[in-house]
């Protein structure tokens, strides 16, 4: 099954939310809908980023479930953007 990765920036965190809540948040997200591989936080240019690898059967689906995944991110830290990639071959594509 092919791999996507949901990227999403993550701005202020909402009244009374502690910040090592977020990633396990967004995770747990992805893996209601997905089986989740991997999942991690990285701050890039001093923005934080969360990343989430999980299966999807096509592009349509794995943007479905990135879309899930920053709606519930969302009720626990603002959510500034997000993106969908697709690995092929050991390199990631963007799906949209």
């Amino acid at each position: 099954m092919p791999d996507y990765r949901v990227t999403l920036s993550i701005g202020a965190l909402r009244p009374g939310v502690a910040p090592d809540t977020v990633l396990p948040t967004a995770s747990a997200a992805a893996s209601e809908l997905s089986m989740v591989e991997a999942s991690d936080l990285a701050i890039v240019a001093g923005e934080a980023r969360i990343r989430v690898r999980f299966e999807a059967e096509d592009g349509e689906l794995a943007t479905q479930i990135a879309d899930h995944v920053a709606a519930v991110t969302q009720s626990v830290a603002e959510v500034a953007r997000y993106s969908v990639t697709e690995r092929v071959k050991g390199r990631w594509f963007s799906v949209r």
